[in-house]
């Protein structure tokens, strides 16, 4: 800035030597010596994009002396002069390093920051034609004045896109981009007010635009010189979806600027420019309805994509198996599912740490993605666990392809952090559609259960579903999940908890006159209902104090912990989504997934009233247990917010009676566990 104001201060000649013409050039020269010098310390990788800008920023110092020296030395105002072919010929230099450095800055093509550009580049263009290449076409002027005269605001609207390309990449935004950026923001005001008193006749040289331009020549050596300007050109990994609501806010104002200047000319009686501004509307709404379809294909593949991986959700999976189940029902084809999980991927964790973790599991899926090939859905089903359709696949080949996608995995190790690298082993398990897996539920399940199978027989192999060895392990399976529930209720210090809480949801949906097999869920759902919380720490179920972040994440998830656990017994689906949903509440704000009002199962509903009656009148580490009035005042005022307020009253009225609430019953019922050592222990 001192430059600039030595630079007005000088008088225009010292004797015949034109002193601010020199210091005005050499200004300019400068961000050419800054290039150069930056693009030797700071290195960039490429360094292409700096060299045609140093090129361009050489072209514009040429122009610069040719321009001054004529009108101060040589007193040649004509116009156009040959500096304005140099000035002009810079224009492309700058759109090519734009280009070349946008190019670098993205891992992948952003086609919505392209087409804001373009709006906005379009809303240019119509105030543009409006206020300067319309009236410039319409003075008459020799061809040559006005081909100058045009090319200007051309080149400014090219470089423009390509600016606003540039800003809308999500790249780095460190120093150096923020002093590229004011380079090009005071080459298009400059260069807009400069038209502009072209075509006004007002222009002259030495006036404050001098300041501008000179502003933009330091910028850009500055920028050339700050560190991170070896950095500006390195790839970056961005979502594709980001409409800020500034971002959204600009759009929408760009849209509105055809349909005002064509007020403003109709108030003024003006029609000369109806079809240009016509077809710049139309234009942007070509533009708008083409981003609008991005945002739709975008917040679909969001929704049916996992975040880390890039394979599909498990929610896409369910909805997509379910069609495939009903079409290999119609047509007799082959179908088969695959569940692989990854053998102690724990232990990565804890050696390496979560990122290493996080590697691994994408190293996984796109080794699984190599070899099931781009036209199967391929899913992440859970934590580090995939599942894959396999639509025309008959059970023996189905085998063999779990076999292929265990050894695509394995085949390698895997990088985890540095030098270090894992070999990573999955477990598998398949089903193939048969009568008796009538639903896709129970497609999953027999899988589910032949995963299990294979983890229990070593890991590292690859087991079918529907064996003899996994039907005789059901019973066993079912035994299995009731003593965890057991062990549970002791964990809590509320043993025969899971009795109770069976035996009120069976009473409840046997007064409220339920189909029999709701009855059942409800009564089997209670029993199973914390299964989920063997996964969780001692420590976090005896916790006495106000619980962290991080354990209310672990404890909101083991309803779906719980549910994945049930879900391997055969016939168990609606038992196991009953779990999942029985920390929902009526007003939306339960968890895991936000469930209101009938979205909820009516078991999950009556649930959720017996389990927190359960909770409430058992003593916990944090608290005592709440007296009868206590409690029966939380439920009360729970109807209509966490509570179904019809359910409430229900439990209420049995209470009343005495039916249900007794937890000593409970207690007496699960004594003989707290007498004898469990098994799970």
């Amino acid at each position: 800035m001192l430059s600039i104001g030595v630079y007005y201060a000088l008088p225009i000649f010292v004797g015949t030597i034109p002193l601010r013409v020199l210091v005005y050039c050499a200004v300019s020269l400068s961000a050419v010596i800054a290039v150069w010098w930056g693009v030797r310390r700071n290195l960039p990788e490429p360094r292409s994009p700096w060299v045609v800008l140093g090129l361009s920023q050489f072209v514009y110092v040429l122009a610069d002396t040719t321009f001054y020296v004529s009108h101060y030395v040589l007193n040649e105002t004509s116009y156009p002069s040959l500096a304005d072919a140099f000035y002009i010929g810079h224009y492309p230099l700058v759109v090519v390093g734009l280009i070349m450095l946008i190019r670098q800055r993205r891992s992948d093509r952003d086609l919505p920051g392209l087409l804001d550009a373009v709006s906005l580049t379009v809303v240019a263009g119509l105030l543009s034609w409006v206020f300067v290449i319309g009236p410039q076409t319409r003075l008459g002027t020799p061809l040559l004045v006005e081909m100058a005269s045009l090319a200007y605001p051309l080149m400014d609207l090219v470089l423009l896109l390509v600016s606003l390309r540039l800003l809308f990449d999500g790249g780095r935004r460190e120093g150096s981009f923020v002093l590229l950026v004011l380079w090009l923001t005071a080459i298009l005001t400059a260069d807009t007010v400069y038209v502009l008193q072209r075509l006004a006749h007002s222009y002259e040289a030495g006036n404050f635009l001098d300041a501008v331009w000179l502003t933009g020549n330091l910028a850009l050596g500055a920028c050339a010189l700050h560190p991170s300007m070896g950095r500006m050109a390195q790839a970056v990994d961005v979502p594709a979806l980001r409409l800020s609501w500034p971002r959204l806010a600009i759009l929408s104002a760009g849209a509105l600027i055809g349909p005002v200047v064509l007020l403003v000319q109709h108030a003024q009686g003006v029609r000369r420019d109806v079809p240009v501004i016509a077809a710049g509307c139309a234009v942007l709404f070509a533009l708008t309805a083409t981003r609008l379809a991005g945002l739709a294909v975008d917040q679909r593949s969001l929704a049916i994509t996992d975040s880390l991986t890039r394979l599909r959700s498990r929610r896409y999976f369910e909805a997509q198996l379910a069609d495939e189940v009903a079409r290999a029902k119609r047509t007799g084809c082959p179908l088969g599912v695959v569940i692989l999980d990854v053998d102690r991927f724990k232990s990565i964790n804890d050696r390496f740490g979560h990122p290493a973790g996080d590697r691994v599991l994408v190293e996984v899926a796109t080794r699984l993605r190599a070899v099931a090939g781009a036209d199967r859905v391929l899913a992440r089903y859970g934590g580090e666990e995939f599942a894959l359709i396999a639509t025309g696949v008959d059970a023996e080949n189905l085998h063999r392809l779990a076999e292929r996608l265990r050894h695509g995995v394995s085949h390698h190790p895997i990088a985890v952090s540095g030098r270090r690298s894992v070999t990573v082993t999955l477990s598998a398990g398949t089903a193939a559609f048969a009568p008796q897996y009538g639903t896709a539920s129970a497609l999953v399940s027999a899988a589910d259960r032949a995963l299990y199978l294979a983890k229990d027989l070593g890991r590292d192999r690859a087991v079918a579903g529907g064996t003899s060895l996994t039907e005789h392990r059901e019973d066993v399976a079912v035994d299995y999940l009731n003593q965890v529930a057991d062990l549970v209720d002791l964990r809590v210090a509320s043993p025969g908890r899971s009795l109770a809480i069976a035996e009120w949801a069976r009473t409840m949906a046997e007064h409220l006159k339920r189909d029999p097999g709701e009855i059942r869920t409800a009564h089997r759902a209670g029993r199973l209902l914390d299964v989920g919380m063997i996964v969780l720490p001692d420590d976090l179920l005896t916790e006495s104090g106000p619980l962290t972040d991080q354990q209310w994440h672990l404890l909101h998830e083991h309803p779906d912990s719980g549910a994945r656990m049930v879900g391997v017994l055969p016939d168990h689906g609606e038992v196991a989504e009953v779990i999942r949903q029985h920390h929902e509440r009526w007003d939306g704000a339960g968890y895991p997934a936000g469930l209101t009002r009938d979205r909820i199962r009516v078991e999950a509903r009556i649930l959720s009233v017996c389990d927190s009656w359960a909770a409430m009148r058992a003593d916990r580490p944090h608290r005592r247990a709440l007296t009868h009035e206590q409690a029966v005042r939380e439920l009360t005022s729970g109807r209509g917010a966490r509570f179904d307020p019809e359910l409430v009253d229900v439990f209420l009225e049995l209470l009343e009676k005495r039916v249900v609430g007794d937890l000593t019953a409970a207690a007496g019922a699960g004594s003989a566990l707290s007498r004898e050592d469990s098994r799970l222990s």
